[in-house]
C-alpha cells in the first residue's frame, strides 16, 4: 500500500474524496438497477419473440401438412430485401430496436404450384419476422449484459474499495494529527517547565550571589 502524506492539507483531499463518492454511489447504483430491470425486459421481449416464431413454424406445418410433399418446391418463396436497425438509448447504452422490415414473396404461378401455398407464405413471412425481432432484442440483452457488468464493477468499486479505502485513511490521518498536536502540547508543556526551573535556579543563584557579596 503506498503512503499517504499524514497532513491536515491530505486530510482535507480524503474527506473531499469520499464526499464525492458517496454521492455519485447513489445515482451509479441506480443506473445499474435501471439496467437491469431494462435487461429483463429485453429477455422477455426475446423469450416472446423467439417462442411465437416456433409457434408460427409449427402451425404452419400443423395448417399445411402438403409441405411433406417433397414433389412441391417450396424453398425461396419469401425474401428478407431490408430490415431497418434503430437505436434506443437505455440509462446510456445504446441498443438495437427493430424500425422497419420489408419481407417480400418471390414471383410463383399459380397454377404452377397448389392454391395453398399463398397460406405458406404468410405463415413464412410472419415468422421471419418474428425471427428477425428475436435476433435483434438478443443482442440487445448481451449489450445490457456487458453494461450491468461494468456498472456493477464500478459500484463495487465506490462501495467495497474506494469510500471504505478513504474512511480508513481518514481515521488514520486524525489519528497522527491527534498524535501530532497532542505531542506538540506536551513538548510546549515541558519546554515551558523547563524554562520556569531555569528561572527559579538563576534567581536562586542571583540571591546566593548577593548574600555573599553582603
Amino acid at each position: 500500500m503506498s503512503q499517504i502524506p499524514l497532513s491536515k492539507a491530505q486530510l482535507a483531499r480524503e474527506k473531499d474524496s469520499l464526499a464525492a463518492s458517496k454521492r455519485f454511489l447513489p445515482a451509479l447504483d441506480l443506473k445499474r438497477q435501471q439496467l437491469m430491470a431494462e435487461r429483463n425486459k429485453a429477455r422477455i421481449a426475446a423469450a416472446r419473440a423467439r417462442q411465437a416464431y416456433d409457434e408460427a413454424v409449427k402451425e404452419a406445418g400443423a395448417a399445411v401438412p402438403m409441405l411433406a410433399d417433397r414433389r412441391i418446391k417450396l424453398k425461396k418463396l419469401v425474401k428478407v430485401d431490408s430490415v431497418r436497425i434503430g437505436e434506443m438509448n437505455i440509462a446510456g447504452v445504446r441498443v438495437p430496436v427493430v424500425e422497419d422490415i420489408v419481407i417480400t414473396a418471390r414471383p410463383y404461378g399459380f397454377f404452377v404450384r397448389p392454391h395453398w401455398v399463398d397460406e405458406v407464405v404468410r405463415r413464412l413471412t410472419i415468422a421471419a419476422r418474428l425471427r428477425i425481432e428475436a435476433e435483434t432484442a438478443e443482442r440487445a440483452i448481451a449489450l445490457l449484459d456487458r453494461a450491468v457488468t461494468r456498472t456493477t464493477q464500478r459500484v463495487n468499486l465506490f462501495d467495497k474499495i474506494l469510500i471504505p479505502q478513504a474512511e480508513k485513511n481518514i481515521r488514520r490521518i486524525m489519528v497522527a494529527i491527534g498524535d501530532t498536536e497532542r505531542a506538540a502540547v506536551v513538548g510546549a508543556k515541558m519546554a515551558k517547565r523547563k524554562r520556569e526551573q531555569e528561572v527559579v535556579s538563576s534567581a536562586g543563584k542571583v540571591a546566593g550571589t548577593a548574600g555573599g557579596d553582603a
